[in-house]
């Protein structure tokens, strides 16, 4: 898994091999300006290849006149901040003026009080170039690249004095950010580390309050160094940073930080071995809602089976059955008009994993729920409804959950179970670090005392013991498509399968999350919910499973 780290963890980690001697901060900060270079030529090479081969760079071409070579010559502007970041940019501005660059750099704050390492980069720069402060910039002015190296993951306020600034480079650039390139006559921006202004721990920006001024910088390409952060990942990171990439700088990890990561499916355990039978691969029970009200269910049940359990039945009222019997064909059903009836049937120790909460109705929640539960052995997905229909009082269901549950909340759910979380997690103060949906799902998890899926593009998956996973669907796995009434029934069916098939919970989550996804951008266009199980054999024999 690809680890995720907070500002805090990332300077800890920086601070550790800095003391214990394998590297000083100054080299760090070179690592990274070269990175930074490296990154731009990597997303851009046809854009200055024209550059590199005025300078003799590339093959031989045809003589050009001093004139031409002059109007080839690529011009970047750096903007610097007052701590280590700006150190970065010094390094960017000194590096890329060595590869024939014309280089403007500006400073936000006073020079004097930069860090012992960014001052000496300060230096170095200024006895290569000049150093304006930032007021003195013009963004309207031609460059082919601006490098924000102002505020890195380090930030911890609102700029309300750049938002301005801000302003006037995003109505210039906005408009050409195209697939994380940008368009002929805009700058491509690059930001070291977080685009200033985003919160490196919550994917969050700094408020800035009423007016014409914009809270943050919005880049083609971001420059990470390490690990990705969480503001890469949660919120408006994604788009804030256009891509991402991470560079090497020689630092190692840190075993004692626990950190959160971008999750992971576990596909080897999706395999059918030779010789096994349907019950080797469980029997998961759906439970539908009334008349009218089945579809979701049958959504859920169809993706559990797809997804690979054995057996899937769903568990129907009286005034249902025959709304049910006329739509199913592989999938069985069971009469099940209330609380007691669940209980008979749950006698069968061959139901290994329990659906509530699609399509059910929040009165036979409130009555199916605590028998569904009653068996600690037994997996269990709640979503929707069965959530729901304990807003009124979440103790009662936390009181009921075992570590088999899964709870799989949007965000309006995880309001009504967790109306704190969720208000701390609506809160924007003007200092921070923000509180972030990591934060949140850890905590609701840990109350709870189960794995909880806090559903969204930036999908958290917390256990009660701290493990985090964030599926991401954003960047190159983007899948809009999933905006669809019904696919968070699909979710809720394949993390049932996969529990029934003997996967934990915390496994299952990212395993589903991770299909729900590849299955709709696998789809495109035009998707809606029922598609997503269908089009699941073909991920699954994709996957050679």
């Amino acid at each position: 898994m690809s680890e995720l780290l907070t500002a805090a963890q990332m300077r800890a980690i920086e601070k550790t091999a800095i003391e214990s001697g394998v590297v000083t901060g100054l080299e760090l900060m070179e690592r990274a300006g070269r990175g930074v270079v490296e990154a731009i030529y990597e997303q851009w090479p046809e854009i200055f290849e024209a550059r590199d081969a005025a300078k003799g760079g590339a093959a031989p071409r045809p003589a050009a006149s001093p004139r031409d070579i002059c109007k080839k010559m690529k011009h970047a502007v750096v903007l610097c901040g007052p701590g280590n970041n700006g150190g970065d940019g010094f390094v960017v501005a000194r590096l890329l003026q060595a590869r024939g660059w014309a280089v403007s750099t500006y400073i936000y704050g006073d020079p004097e009080q930069l860090p012992t390492d960014a001052r000496v980069n300060y230096d170095r720069w200024r006895e290569l170039g000049s150093v304006a402060d930032v007021t003195e910039f013009d963004p309207q002015q031609d460059c082919d690249c601006l490098v924000d190296a102002l505020f890195g993951t380090g930030l911890s306020r609102g700029l309300p004095d750049l938002g301005a600034l801000f302003a006037q480079i995003g109505e210039r650039a906005d408009g050409a950010l195209v697939e994380a390139a940008p368009t002929s006559g805009c700058p491509a921006i690059v930001a070291v580390d977080v685009p200033s202004g985003l919160c490196a721990d919550s994917g969050r920006v700094f408020p800035l309050g009423d007016g014409p001024l914009r809270s943050a910088l919005r880049a083609h390409l971001t420059v990470s160094f390490h690990r990705l952060k969480l503001g890469h990942v949660l919120a408006d990171g994604p788009t804030l940073c256009g891509k991402v990439v991470v560079k090497d700088i020689g630092l190692e990890a840190n075993a004692t930080v626990k950190t959160a990561e971008l999750a992971a499916p576990s596909l080897q355990e999706l395999r059918k071995d030779r010789g096994h039978h349907k019950f080797n691969h469980g029997h998961a029970l759906v439970l539908t809602g009334g008349f009218g009200r089945t579809g979701a269910a049958r959504l859920a049940a169809r993706s559990a089976l797809r997804v690979g359990a054995g057996l899937v039945t769903l568990g129907v009222p009286p005034a249902a059955q025959m709304e049910v019997a006329s739509q199913i064909t592989g999938l069985m059903m069971a009469r099940v008009d209330g609380g007691a009836a669940l209980a008979d049937l749950l006698q069968d120790p061959r139901i290994t994993a329990l659906c509530l909460g699609p399509g059910l109705g929040l009165e036979r929640a409130r009555d199916l729920v605590p028998f569904a539960l009653a068996d600690p052995s037994r997996a269990a997905v709640l979503d929707a409804d069965a959530l729901s229909a304990f807003a009124a009082q979440p103790r009662a269901l936390f009181d009921s959950l075992h570590t088999g549950c899964v709870l799989t909340p949007h965000a309006g759910e995880f309001a009504r179970l967790f109306p704190d979380l969720a208000a701390r997690l609506a809160q924007r103060p003007a200092r921070g670090p923000i509180s972030s949906k990591v934060d949140a799902t850890r905590e609701a998890a840990a109350r709870a005392g189960c794995t909880v899926l806090y559903k969204g593009a930036d999908t958290v998956i917390a256990t009660p013991q701290g493990d985090c996973a964030i599926h991401l669907a954003a960047y190159e796995r983007k899948a809009p498509w999933l905006a669809t009434a019904g696919a968070g029934d699909v979710l809720a069916g394949l993390i049932t399968g996969l529990l029934a098939r003997g996967l934990g919970p915390y496994a299952a989550a990212q395993t589903a999350a991770w299909l729900h996804v590849e299955s709709a951008r696998s789809f495109g266009p035009g998707l809606i919910a029922e598609d997503l199980p269908d089009h699941l054999p073909h991920i699954l024999a994709e996957l050679d499973l």
